[in-house]
Order: structure tokens, then C-alpha cells, then sequence
């Protein structure tokens, strides 16, 4: 694996942190610890992190505008606001399964948000992936185990998806006026047998996959036609989603976990749960508003 720069860019530790994505309207990256029910951010480069509790787990975040912000909780989407931190239900997902929370989410070009549900104990096929846009929520595809690696072309014309419990990204055709798949999903990467998980994704403006890989810390990067091109090594084992950061995007947050990890393990990776910086300029983008 190659080994650029990698710097720890919050010393906050997660029991699983998830979910980072970038603000340009307010300089800053936002993620979470699920499990702990806690809401992080920094601004870029060097700001204090701040840790909001929350009143449930999520693990997502969109941004609507300026003053709103909309979160991917364990019963749905809420709206953030700013201002207060006031949270104000939008779309209930899932909220009468007690058994099912928020994973894996992003921002389609169109505004759309693919979001993915996860039993709380992985409980196999207990989750699914849905896509919601101008207030019409549908399930796009359902019996998923561990939704990750959600994400998509620059043009908006491919969505990737994986179950992290199959071990493979698909890919699928999607209209990029609305965000819908096309068609049946194809393999994309075949991670099967390989060391450790697939997990988050992104997508650079030259439509390589970013893949964070979960149990083998690293950070993987697929041609647009699904080829590996390089790993960079991570110091971290349970690394969780990566996320482009900056006000020219071309840095890679990724944040980790120690969950499940026993007090030997822990011992043994002093850095889990905390969120690193890859110095590597790469060609990347900002997420996409999302249209309620």
C-alpha cells in the first residue's frame, strides 16, 4: 500500500464514526458516532471539534441550504436547523422498526438522497436502500444486510451501492434528472475474499471510486471501469467512509471506529474512533443540495 501523508484531523473518538461529508456554505465537516448518538463538526483546517448529543442514532447529513441541514436518523429524516440545532421531523423511515437504523447515505446530483437502513445488530437482509426527493420517499431495493458505499458518477448517470455483508460494490444505470436506478445493478468491484470489509465511498470528478475498507485500514481507489489502482494505508483497522474536504475538495477525510473491539485490540490500535486527514490532492467535489 502507498503512503502518503496521514494526519489525524480530530482527535474526538468515535465508537463508530460514520457518516463525514463537507460543507462549502459553512467551511466545515460534519460527521457522527452513531452508537453514541453524537453529531460532530470542525471547520477547515484547524477549528475545534464540537460534539452535539442527539436524541437518537444517525448517521448522515445533507445539506438543504444555508440555514437547514437534513439528518439520517434511526426513524428518519429531520431538518436541521442551524441556528439552534433544533431538530424538526420530515420523513419517517423505518420508525416503527425498532430493530432498524440509519447507515450508509448520499446525494445524488439531482438532489435526491439514497439512504440505506441496517438492523442495529446486522441482523442479515434486515435493511434497505431508499431514495427520497421533493417529498416522495420509495424503497429502491430491500434484504440488505450492512448498506455502504453509496454513491455516484459525476454526471449522475451511475449509482454504487454494496451490502458489506456480500462483499461487493454494484453498479447500476440511473437517470440523472431524478436519481432513480435503471435497470439491474451490475458488480462494479468484487471484494469477495479479500482482506476486511467494503464500506463508504465516494466518487472523484474524474468518476473514481474512493472505498474505505473496513477491518483493513485502507483507503482503495477503483478506476471508473472498476479497476484497482492504489490502496493507502490507514492507522486505523476498523476505517469507516471517507469524505472530500476543503474549499477546493482536493483532501480526503475518513473517520474509524473501535466498535467490537475488546480491551487487547484497542490496545493494539490506539488510534481507532478518531477521524484522519490523507494529504493526497486528488480531483474532488462537493456534495450536491438536497431537494425536499
Amino acid at each position: 500500500m502507498s503512503s502518503p501523508n496521514v494526519t489525524i484531523f480530530s482527535h474526538h473518538v468515535c465508537e463508530l464514526g460514520e457518516g463525514p461529508s463537507y460543507d462549502p456554505l459553512r467551511n466545515r465537516l460534519f460527521w457522527f458516532d452513531i452508537v453514541g448518538r453524537k453529531f460532530l463538526e470542525k471547520a477547515w483546517p484547524d477549528g475545534e471539534t464540537i460534539v452535539h448529543d442527539l436524541p437518537e442514532m444517525a448517521s448522515a447529513i445533507a445539506v438543504i441550504d444555508p440555514d437547514r441541514q437534513l439528518l439520517f436518523t434511526e426513524t428518519g429524516l429531520f431538518i436541521r436547523h442551524e441556528s439552534d440545532g433544533r431538530l424538526e421531523p420530515h420523513c419517517a423511515i423505518e420508525a416503527d422498526d425498532a430493530a432498524t437504523r440509519s447507515n450508509d447515505a448520499r446525494v445524488h446530483p439531482s438532489g435526491a438522497f439514497w439512504l440505506g437502513t441496517m438492523g442495529k445488530r446486522a441482523e442479515k437482509a434486515a435493511g434497505a436502500i431508499y431514495w427520497h426527493r421533493g417529498g416522495e420517499l420509495r424503497r429502491l431495493f430491500a434484504g440488505i444486510t450492512i448498506p455502504n458505499s453509496i454513491c455516484f458518477s459525476p454526471c449522475g448517470t451511475i449509482a454504487y451501492f454494496a451490502d458489506t455483508d456480500e462483499g461487493i460494490i454494484h453498479a447500476v444505470d440511473c437517470d440523472s434528472e431524478t436519481g432513480l436506478p435503471r435497470g439491474a445493478p451490475r458488480i462494479f468491484v468484487d471484494g469477495r475474499g479479500g482482506e476486511g470489509g467494503i464500506d463508504g465511498s465516494i466518487v472523484d470528478a474524474e468518476g473514481r471510486l474512493w472505498n474505505a475498507r473496513w477491518g483493513a485500514g485502507a483507503l482503495d481507489c477503483y478506476s471508473p471501469a472498476g479497476q484497482h489502482l492504489r490502496s493507502i494505508a490507514l492507522p486505523a483497522s476498523q476505517t469507516s467512509c471517507p469524505a472530500f474536504v476543503g474549499p477546493d475538495a482536493i483532501r480526503i477525510a475518513v473517520t474509524s471506529a473501535w466498535q467490537d473491539m475488546g480491551e487487547t485490540a484497542r490496545d493494539a490500535d490506539p488510534e481507532a474512533g478518531k477521524t484522519f486527514l490523507v494529504d493526497i490532492a486528488v480531483p474532488g467535489r462537493f456534495e450536491p443540495l438536497a431537494v425536499l
